[in-house]
């Protein structure tokens, strides 16, 4: 593994380059938020606003959701991969909400993790973006990125996450998740990383790093 001080050196960049980013997914509270990262497990954001665009319009709470029904629902999501499981994953998780959390949305990892369809990575992400918890969600762009540059070559997401949550500290953890995922992106691309672009450039050892000017 990278030398802490190198690791906190890259971090610090990331919080220079874009103090304050975002996640790309559009919703419009816990709940929308929570349905876009279901939606979004093998599929790209822009694939899930594209299909979450008027879905939410007329959807926003659990019993809403359920008033819409199954297929009315594969109705806006149907452009998306694996939509007829993600349909049925998305019907019981607002079961759940409604008859375990009064509708809401619970703020612990441990009752996120009890929905239907929700993951630990899924619950990372809402606990991170909507409740602005130090929680790392590692998606593959993450992993990728993280054995790229030596942060942790474990071999799960959570053996890595662990690994990304004993080094850095909290200023970093809540926003470390955008940083890897936009740089992983948009910039360290898995075909064809823009080397030219890349703001740590110098920290990179990777093989196929290219040769710049």
């Amino acid at each position: 593994m990278r030398k802490k001080q190198e690791i906190l050196a890259i971090m610090e960049i990331f919080n220079q380059e874009n103090p304050n980013p975002r996640c790309e997914l559009n919703y419009t509270n816990a709940y929308t938020l929570l349905v876009a990262v279901m939606l979004s497990a093998q599929t790209t954001d822009k694939g899930v606003n594209k299909a979450t665009v008027e879905l939410f319009k007329i959807v926003d709470t659990p019993q809403k959701m359920l008033e819409l029904g199954e297929e009315r629902l594969i109705s806006h999501i149907r452009t998306i991969g694996l939509f007829n499981n993600k349909a049925k994953n998305i019907l019981s998780m607002s079961k759940d909400l409604i008859e375990r959390f009064n509708g809401e949305v619970p703020s612990k990892r441990e009752d996120l993790v009890t929905l239907a369809g929700v993951g630990r990575k899924t619950a990372n992400v809402v606990l991170n973006v909507w409740y602005k918890k130090p929680a790392l969600a590692v998606d593959t762009h993450v992993l990728r990125i993280s054995h790229r540059l030596d942060f942790s070559q474990g071999k799960t997401p959570l053996a890595v996450e662990n690994d990304l949550l004993n080094i850095l500290p909290e200023k970093y953890i809540i926003n470390a998740n955008h940083w890897l995922v936009l740089f992983g992106r948009y910039i360290c691309k898995a075909q064809n990383p823009q080397c030219n672009e890349c703001p740590i450039y110098v920290y990179c050892h990777s093989k196929d790093k290219k040769q710049i000017n």
